[in-house]
């Protein structure tokens, strides 16, 4: 199977949407007039605050090879949509894929993107499901006729807000789970979740909140504090856009991001040849290394261009010189989709996800008279307590229960900052008495030179559920993610690496280099020989080894 190269070729990625470009050969299975008569029976189900849209049965379609390439496939399954309206202002839209033969008595629910408001946000995740055999869910998140990018539609409506960030992925899995009981007669014996950036704040919201919704949940680059998340990116923009000649060109952005990695690898934070840094978080890089000495030239950053990266690079700051939230660390400082170019460019003439800020404001709400130290106050009294609930609670009732989480986050990531799942992480080890104790029950998993949720310069294919598939295949626990959190939630073995996959440019499908993720705080390490580009020459080392 061809390696789909980049995030746009692969899908459309955003805010953690991915629309499948992958699936799974299967051979097709005439389904039993029986299993059809059951699946459009449940058009009639009869659920409280919920009416069925449809069900039908899907057949089942065989992988192809054709001149264009590779087309998958899919095992049959029976397709249900359903509406949840339990509340006057409240509409949360829920799908669910229940495999026609062989379920596995595995329940699966999915996060969605951005401002949600589209089923397809959890496609990818479904079609891995159902690969592996897995009833498998997802939602809207409540926000309809928002969309990912676009949020606008949900000015006055603080019930929406409401389910957008704390209430629809409960709703979906006790409404998933109850369709699946009608459906098979039986209860799920497993439940997982996947999902990455807003789909990752919905896994940690179920981790804390509903501790019993899912057995094993893992999450990536979850937006934690959504107010401030949202603030980041305003502030990139205004860095970028309030004075002239502000803006980096992608010529500036690719300048930046080679002098970075050169400047981390002589502080002995990346290794020789790699196109990404290895530990950004212990890198010191100041921009104004590259500030011109004479005329501007697309080999120097002028005062402005220094500004801006700076800027970028602080994260929002206070009056007083005070870190108000986390920056972009050395090595993400890249053009490419959903890159720091994304973070300059208007949507709809306004900053990306910036509908945020008009709830707060309404609609008229310019972001040029933003001011963050006075008017940053007002959005968190108006929203902290809707929508940023994964800043707050404890994972020690997940934990009691055998319950297993794992995080991943790209550190080259520019949408969601890096550096809030590792204040999420450490504050959750304090609340459980430490990280050993932690580590029993979660783990977080860094990614070197990954963006937002997959792409960038690092290995960055791990995880089947956002259809970059890994190899070898992905049912293979060291190599694919989920399986790793499957295998440790039903044996009990916890993943002490999981390799993680770059594939040559060229679409081949080659693999360019593999290297371990390691369970945070520890770090993969060049053993000193052998090729940088086999996992077998790193080990993981951490605080403990000393």
């Amino acid at each position: 199977m061809k390696r789909k190269n980049s995030l746009a070729a692969a899908a459309v990625l955003i805010m953690g949407w991915m629309v499948p470009s992958d699936a799974m050969a299967l051979a097709p299975t005439p389904a039993p007039d029986a299993v059809a008569a059951r699946c459009n029976g449940l058009a009639a189900l009869r659920l409280p605050d919920t009416s069925i849209v449809s069900a039908a049965l899907v057949p089942a379609k065989a992988a192809e090879t054709t001149i264009a390439g590779e087309t998958p496939g899919y095992r049959s399954f029976c397709r249900v949509v359903a509406r949840v309206r339990s509340a006057p202002d409240s509409d949360i839209g829920v799908e669910i894929w229940l495999p026609a033969q062989d379920w596995t008595g595995v329940f699966h629910g999915n996060g969605n993107g951005g401002f949600a408001g589209v089923l397809a946000g959890g496609y990818s995740g479904m079609v891995d499901g159902l690969r592996r055999g897995f009833a498998t869910a997802t939602t809207d998140a409540g926000t309809a006729p928002a969309s990912p990018l676009e949020g606008d539609a949900l000015i006055g409506q603080p019930r929406k807000w409401r389910d957008w960030g704390r209430l629809s992925t409960h709703v979906m899995t006790v409404t998933g789970k109850a369709i699946t009981r009608a459906f098979y007669g039986r209860d799920a014996r497993r439940s997982y979740y996947t999902g990455c950036s807003t789909g990752g704040q919905q896994g940690l919201i179920e981790s804390l909140y509903y501790p019993a919704d899912y057995d094993g949940i893992l999450v990536g680059a979850p937006v934690i504090n959504r107010t401030w998340g949202h603030a980041a990116v305003l502030w990139d923009y205004a860095a970028a856009h309030r004075a002239p000649g502000s803006l980096l060109s992608d010529a500036k952005l690719k300048l930046l991001n080679k002098a970075a990695i050169a400047t981390c690898w002589r502080q002995g934070h990346g290794l020789a040849g790699d196109r990404f840094i290895s530990d950004p978080l212990s890198c010191s890089f100041d921009p104004a290394v590259l500030q011109c000495k004479g005329a501007a030239s697309d080999a120097c950053l002028t005062t402005g261009e220094v500004a801006t990266a700076r800027a970028f690079y602080s994260g929002p700051t206070g009056r007083d010189g005070k870190a108000s939230y986390f920056g972009w660390l050395p090595g993400s400082e890249m053009p490419d989709t959903f890159g720091w170019s994304f973070l300059q460019t208007p949507i709809n003439g306004q900053p990306p996800f910036g509908a945020l800020f008009k709830w707060v404001f309404g609609a008229d709400w310019d972001w040029k008279g933003f001011d963050f130290d006075r008017d940053m106050p007002a959005v968190d009294a108006r929203l902290d307590p809707i929508v940023n609930d994964a800043t707050r609670g404890s994972l020690e009732a997940f934990a009691a229960r055998g319950g297993k989480l794992i995080i991943y986050h790209g550190l080259a990531d520019t949408l969601v900052a890096p550096g809030q799942s590792i204040a999420f992480y450490e504050r959750q080890a304090a609340q459980l008495g430490g990280g050993r104790n932690l580590a029993d029950s979660a783990r977080l998993f860094l990614a070197p030179g990954m963006m937002h949720c997959g792409g960038g310069t690092g290995p960055d294919a791990f995880n089947a559920t956002l259809g970059i598939p890994p190899r070898p295949p992905a049912d293979d626990a060291k190599h694919d993610i989920f399986s790793a959190l499957i295998a440790w939630t039903d044996s009990g073995e916890a993943p002490d690496h999981v390799i993680a996959t770059k594939f040559s440019a060229e679409d081949t499908g080659e693999i360019a280099m593999q290297r371990p993720l390691c369970p945070y705080p520890r770090k993969a390490v060049y053993r000193g020989s052998g090729s940088t580009r086999s996992a077998s020459n790193f080990t993981c080392t951490g605080p403990d080894d000393r």
